[in-house]
């Protein structure tokens, strides 16, 4: 198999990878385990492709992984717009590696976990 299972049933892993990718893009860095960040690096690099490509279809497809929930909230006035996490990949994301074939993100290795000395890592998109 090409990936990791990560002691989990096939649901629970999807769910687990959607909410890490979710985050990953609403937050720009989250931290998590060496074995899940690899796993999450190789989704979140799919969405970021998507975001490139920027047609319907892409956006349809990142739909249908990335969670809905709020990004950012911009008051103007009155005025108050409400980001979601798939606005936020394809308006601010995929512009910004526009000319980037690939690596967009980087982990960082910190210190291990308190409890089963699990290996964690920063997973964050670079700049």
């Amino acid at each position: 198999m090409s990936y990791r299972k990560l002691g989990r049933t096939s649901s629970q892993r999807k769910a687990l990878l959607r909410d890490l990718t979710t985050n990953l893009i609403v937050n720009g860095r989250i931290e998590t385990t060496e074995a899940r960040a690899k796993e999450v690096r190789r989704s979140a690099e799919k969405m970021i492709t998507l975001g490139k490509r920027g047609d319907m279809h892409a956006r349809r497809q990142a739909a249908a992984f990335i969670r809905n929930v709020v990004a950012d909230v911009k008051e103007d006035g009155d005025d108050v717009r409400v980001q979601s996490a798939l606005q936020n990949l394809f308006e601010e994301l995929a512009p910004k590696y526009a000319d980037r074939n690939g690596g967009y993100t980087r982990t960082l290795k910190t210190m291990p976990r308190r409890g089963d000395a699990a290996q964690m890592v920063i997973l964050e998109f670079v700049d």
